[in-house]
């Protein structure tokens, strides 16, 4: 029993160490601000885009499923409604001017992850340009990732509004397509928006990892949402504002798990590459 735990504390301490010595809440509250510019531009490219390829109506019916079965205490199912909506009736002008709040999160992604593979690997000239330009490509295969996942509610939804185990099957299968859609995107923005580039095994494999804890946290936002909390309290009854405050900590620990899983895939990388140099 000693020797296991030992053994998981060195693991543990090995795949912080590229941001041992470096404030990750610091750098995962940066990405956080770049987010919540780009947040509602990446929904309304992909939105959009997805209405393309699908047509605007079935993706109407299909996501409203899941707008059924969102939490109303927050009024979660209105703005999702609201933004399937805006996306939807976005026009190529409108698509071409949200490129540019949508390709901020690039640039904070590329930042907070320069200051995790430094000194290794330095970040240049242009960081900021370097990450937008290297993120937009993702929005290629966003109508895919996302239709996938509308082909898949009303299945899901279906089955969590019966309850019991059911319910419970339809919550596994919601968490194993949104773990399935974000393990290719995280292995993008491992390996290529990021300054260091680590093995494709490293990055699949803790790229994977990352993606399940951060299916299983949005699935926890969505049971939070569903709670019966007055989020206006500590805001002097202000519902919208702790709304705000509500989905930015949700941004803020979002964040911090990808940053903890993108110094993981540097240092399985990196112990790798030891490893095959010592054959």
């Amino acid at each position: 029993m000693a020797d296991g735990w030992q053994r998981t504390k060195r693991i543990i301490s090995a795949a912080f160490r590229p941001v041992r010595g470096r404030d990750l809440s610091l750098h995962a509250a940066a990405i956080t601000f770049y987010g919540s510019i780009a947040v509602v531009p990446v929904a309304l490219l992909a939105i959009w885009t997805t209405g393309l390829v699908a047509g605007a109506d079935r993706v109407r019916r299909l996501t409203s499923y899941a707008i059924e079965t969102l939490p109303t205490d927050i009024g979660a199912h209105r703005a999702v409604a609201a933004l399937l909506e805006a996306g939807l009736g976005l026009t190529p002008a409108l698509a071409l001017a949200s490129l540019l709040p949508a390709s901020l999160y690039g640039e904070g992604l590329r930042r907070a992850f320069v200051s995790v593979a430094a000194p290794r690997e330095p970040g240049g000239s242009l960081v900021g340009w370097r990450g937008r330009l290297l993120l937009l490509p993702l929005l290629a295969p966003a109508p895919a990732l996302l239709l996938s996942i509308l082909l898949a509610l009303p299945v899901t939804t279906h089955l969590v509004r019966q309850g019991g185990w059911r319910g419970a099957l339809g919550v596994v299968l919601s968490f194993l397509g949104v773990w399935l859609v974000l393990t290719p995107v995280l292995m993008w923005v491992f390996r290529v928006v990021g300054p260091a580039s680590p093995d494709f095994l490293s990055t699949l494999a803790i790229g994977s990892f990352t993606a399940a804890n951060l299916s299983g946290f949005l699935h926890g936002f969505v049971l939070f949402a569903s709670l019966p909390l007055d989020l206006g309290v500590p805001f002097g009854g202000f519902d919208a504002i702790g709304g705000g405050v509500a989905v930015l900590l949700w941004l803020y620990f979002f964040h911090v798990i990808v940053l903890a899983g993108y110094s993981a895939t540097l240092a399985l990388s990196d112990w790798r590459s030891r490893r095959a140099a010592t054959r």
